[in-house]
């Protein structure tokens, strides 16, 4: 599946109990996404918000961003993920620092706990939205909570991607179905496609994108 050919699945799929499932039962370091060093997002977050700000990672809550993040001090960080148990991994990691992180545990197309951000970073969340409501309602989401100016930087399975992750089906984006989806509020400002080594070696292609937001 690919980002012109998005079927309404999943209305009936329990997200929740998927994503427990998945961290309660392997390490951080064994999931296909895992990355030791988030070199690519820091050096985002240092070329598009390098004076600070409100920084919001979805699907962040085993991710080792949030560690890297606190260390620099620079921005107010927040992290959402559906998984309580993925969260737990990045507390446990931070110990007494965790408490300078915000911290949502909600599914990211239902949540209202969302405030006003600078900086949204979506690393492999968006592209398990098959259902066109869930991609309806998280994009409202995006444009409610990203301030004008503020950027939308989302790396999803390319268009030579995997069809599937962790069991589920995925849709597949190219730079151009991206600006489609999001429409004519978003400018494009920064793209890349990447190869992503998993931990048992397999290369997965990512498109890798960077929108500014330029009106509501």
């Amino acid at each position: 599946m690919n980002g012109s050919q998005m079927a309404d699945e999943g209305r009936d799929f329990d997200r929740v109990a998927h994503w427990e499932n998945v961290y309660s039962t392997k390490k951080t370091t064994e999931v296909s996404w895992f990355e030791a060093e988030p070199t690519t997002s820091l050096d985002l977050i240092d070329r598009f918000l390098p004076q600070g700000g409100h920084i919001i990672d979805v699907g962040g809550g085993a991710s080792f961003l949030v560690d890297r993040l606190v260390a620099k001090g620079s921005w107010d960080v927040t992290i959402l993920d559906i998984a309580s148990s993925a969260m737990e991994h990045a507390r446990k990691r931070l110990g007494e620092n965790a408490w300078k992180v915000h911290w949502i545990c909600d599914d990211i197309t239902k949540t209202t706990q969302l405030a006003k951000y600078d900086f949204w970073h979506d690393r492999a969340v968006f592209h398990f939205l098959t259902n066109s409501d869930d991609r309806q309602a998280y994009l409202s989401r995006l444009n409610e909570s990203l301030v004008i100016g503020g950027y939308f930087v989302v790396a999803t399975f390319a268009p030579d991607g995997p069809e599937k992750c962790s069991g589920l089906p995925v849709c597949r984006y190219s730079f151009d179905q991206l600006e489609n989806v999001l429409g004519r509020g978003f400018k494009l400002v920064s793209n890349a496609q990447f190869g992503h080594v998993t931990p048992t070696g397999k290369t997965q292609q990512f498109t890798l994108a960077v929108f500014q937001k330029i009106e509501s």
